[in-house]
């Protein structure tokens, strides 16, 4: 990189400054982009990186100085983010020539950076034969490669990752001590000399053919050809590989992995391969080609298809694009796509560990393309989805994961806690210096693999940010995992326990990522999902709560209905279907068989009895089960769910076959506070239209859109009603493009200003950062409760009976 003449150089030390610099500075070019600046400007002075972040010291004239900091802000290294620079004195010599100073200790205030997709540059030397990186599989350099995936302490130095045992070759060294290389203090740095190396392991007795010049790659792109399953290492774990266009081994990918129906994910060499498949807008192709590289979900289109098992009974496909070296090797091989799913048996966290990878995948994968570089921390794939014209974050973890979220004005001063997070798709969240640091996914702790990554991870977030926590907050459920967890440490530790409300803290993450300020006035929250815990002791999950960081004030719901069976209800939504038409009194003589088929061969009787003597069958007020239900009246998934939220999937996929339908199902709406959303209207109106063999994607069609009619209704007279102006949208339904756009929009033409999740999921993966915002402004406005005491929500609903 050629430097403009430096400026005569400024030695008045009279006028030395120290300005530290806090925030994702460490690891990402930050220092020699100072160092270039600063010799351009003519200043005196060093730069260095501490536990807080990095300190610039300078001496020179106010200008020179002022346009050092001017330029810092205007352009910045791709990876860096600044989120506050402090001035003071500096008293002490500086040298004569600005320089890049040895790193020091100290307090830990700073970032570390999220591991980040493979940059131009450095796919450029991949392919160049003149480069000495050429076909390397572990290139990279300041603007990207491994972060979060290999570090193990902080300041983020090379000792500090799992790249200590590369000691580097005298090329290797020469650029990471050149200010003027883009890998100067890039940690991972490495080339064919004195990096990791790439092999091939056979998990079977199956052999590899090897003409003898192939490298480890190329034979793995030839045993995938061949229609083999590859076991494939990548930045924060193994991902399970095979040819997405050959359905056997598809099939077979699924069944070795036991996966009986949730999509698997893609990778292709570029977006021409996309787009024979999918549609892609400008909007996807940013988010697709982003230094982030998340699995985006694209709409599947001709002209060419996909085997069917890829994502069954949807209309959406996950891609991405090669994310390392490795894998980019590896895709320049194929002109179509490969399956990149996560390497792991079903229900379990990916593989990260070698000697784990034979074990545990050899009865999957023949081979593996494996590495001896360590991954120190399971990081899975991100996965976004375009809504509402932007893109939004369904699972936060490779490319965003630990990059923290600036609390709004009003947290400046919340104290040090710790937010544990839900059950499923966990996350936790660390409060530090203003910012929520919320961790990457963590998976269903159900499983005790995922709990104990679960557990390893706090740890080593607590130590990665110097974290002690005065409080830990966890949700109300008594039997959640992450809330057991949390009481304990609380009560071990002796700190202030926070029990919040589920929903409440679904209403304040979507608050706390729109910079809503801590005094705002209330909004309203609009949360639906599967269940959760409410503080009635009932389980609820279609709630309007006119909410603030403090409180909330419950003013909606949908109308609660039985559960029989209670989990099993989650697992088959044959059950809800039964409840649904039970409540609503649909159930008359002559009517199940002819109408209702997800019912042949079921134990009617008994539900009946559950349901009439509150058996199992808790009372719940659920929008996931709604969906479940309507999607068991058409058919879909009626006996059995093979993942949490397919046949809601499913029913959204029939829905967007039929784009033209504008009619609509009606709910009942009760007049007057607390106002309840009653679905039994629309299961009338579903079997007229079944008898009338009205297509299955229009009453899909027509439920969304009546459903969300239904929301807005109340919503906007709740509005009228209550003098509020803005509207939060949270929870796992709003995943679903067709009802959030639909609900979006009508609340936008009503003139409700509406704040949506991007940067957090909607569903239990942002819950952990509303727990911590609930619980910082409960210690800033000194309102902390007693264990298991809550004056902070209003309930306006009897008890209601599941009879």
């Amino acid at each position: 990189m050629k430097l403009t003449e430096p400026m005569t150089i400024e030695t008045d030390q009279s006028q030395a400054l120290e300005f530290r610099v806090r925030g994702r500075v460490q690891g990402v070019g930050f220092r020699p982009t100072v160092w270039r600046i600063a010799r351009q400007l003519g200043l005196a002075g060093e730069v260095l990186n501490d536990g807080e972040g990095v300190l610039i010291r300078v001496s020179g004239d106010q200008a020179r100085t002022e346009a050092l900091l001017r330029q810092i802000a205007r352009h910045p290294p791709p990876l860096a983010r600044v989120d506050g620079i402090e001035r003071r004195r500096y008293v002490g010599r500086l040298p004569r020539e600005f320089r890049i100073a040895e790193s020091i200790g100290g307090p830990i205030r700073t970032q570390v950076a999220p591991d980040a997709a493979i940059c131009c540059a450095c796919a450029a030397e991949l392919r160049n034969p003149g480069e000495r990186r050429y076909r390397y599989p572990f290139a990279n350099c300041t603007h990207c490669g491994p972060r979060l995936s290999i570090v193990t302490g902080i300041p983020y130095d090379r000792a500090t990752t799992t790249m200590a045992s590369f000691i580097l070759c005298a090329a290797c060294e020469a650029e990471y001590g050149n200010p003027r290389d883009r890998r100067f203090h890039a940690e991972a740095i490495a080339c064919p000399a004195c990096g990791p190396t790439a092999s091939l392991v056979a998990f079977g007795p199956a052999e590899a053919t090897d003409d003898g010049d192939a490298d480890a790659v190329e034979i793995a792109a030839r045993l995938l050809a061949r229609g083999d399953i590859v076991a494939v290492k990548g930045l924060g774990g193994y991902h399970l590989a095979c040819d997405a266009t050959n359905p056997e081994a598809v099939a077979r990918l699924r069944r070795l992995k036991r996966r009986d129906a949730k999509p698997f994910a893609l990778m292709a060499r570029d977006l021409a391969v996309i787009r024979r498949y999918c549609t892609v807008g400008e909007i996807e192709e940013r988010a697709l080609t982003c230094v982030e590289a998340p699995i985006v979900l694209l709409r599947a289109t001709d002209p060419q298809r996909l085997p069917e098992a890829i994502a069954p009974g949807l209309d959406t496909l996950g891609f991405m694009l090669p994310t390392t070296p490795l894998h980019l090797l590896l895709m320049d091989r194929f002109d179509l796509p490969l399956v990149m799913t996560s390497g792991n048996i079903s229900d379990e966290p990916a593989v990260i560990d070698d000697a784990e990878a034979r074990r545990r995948l050899a009865d999957v994968a023949s081979f593996a393309l494996t590495h001896d570089r360590a991954i120190a921390n399971r990081v899975d794939d991100s996965v976004v989805r375009i809504m509402g014209g932007r893109s939004r974050l369904l699972r936060r973890a490779r490319g965003y994961a630990p990059a923290p979220l600036l609390l709004p004005n009003g947290f400046e001063h919340a104290p040090d806690l710790l937010a544990m997070g839900g059950e499923l798709k966990a996350t936790f969240c660390l409060v530090k210096d203003g910012a929520a640091i919320l961790s990457q996914h963590q998976g269903d702790l159900e499983n005790a693999a995922t709990f104990d990554d679960y557990r390893k991870n706090l740890r080593l977030y607590e130590k990665l940010f110097d974290h002690a926590p005065s409080a830990i907050v966890i949700d109300r459920h008594p039997e959640y995992l992450s809330s057991k967890l949390g009481r304990a440490e609380a009560e071990g530790r002796g700190l202030s326990l926070i029990e919040v409300q589920h929903h409440h803290a679904h209403v304040a993450a979507c608050l706390a990522e729109n910079g809503r300020p801590l005094d705002a006035p209330p909004a309203l929250g609009i949360v639906l999902d599967g269940l959760g815990f409410g503080d009635d002791g009932a389980m609820w999950g279609g709630e309007f709560l006119l909410a603030d960081y403090l409180g909330y004030e419950r003013l909606a719901r949908l109308k609660p209905v039985a559960m029989p069976g209670g989990a099993q209800a989650m697992r088959e939504p044959w059950r809800n279907l039964y409840a649904h038409l039970r409540a609503a009194g649909e159930l008359k003589p002559g009517i199940i068989a002819g109408d209702w088929r997800a019912f042949d061969g079921k134990p009617l009787a008994m539900i009946d009895r559950m349901i009439a003597q509150g058996v199992n069958s808790p009372l719940a007020s659920s929008c996931g089960r709604l969906f479940d239900a309507v999607a068991a009246a058409l058919g879909v998934c009626a006996d059995r769910q093979a993942y949490e939220g397919e046949a809601a999937a499913r029913l959204e996929a029939l829905a967007s076959a039929a784009p033209n339908e504008r009619r609509f199902y009606e709910f009942g709406i009760s007049q007057s506070e607390p106002i309840e959303i009653d679905p039994a209207p629309l299961w009338n109106a579903i079997r007229d239209d079944l008898r009338q063999h009205v297509a299955a994607p229009v009453i899909a069609r027509r439920f969304h859109l009546g459903l969300a009619e239904s929301i807005a209704k109340v919503a906007v007279r709740l509005a009228a009603m209550r003098r509020f102006e803005t509207v939060a949208l949270s929870g796992g339904c709003f995943q679903n493009r067709l009802l959030f756009e639909s609900v979006h929009d009508r609340l936008c033409e009503a003139g409700l200003e509406v704040l949506t999740h991007a940067d957090a999921p909607a569903n239990d993966g942002g819950l952990s950062l509303g727990q911590a915002a609930i619980g910082a402004a409960r210690l800033i406005s000194g309102g902390m409760k007693s264990d298991g005491e809550d004056q902070t929500c209003v309930l306006a609903f009897p008890a209601a009976s599941s009879a």
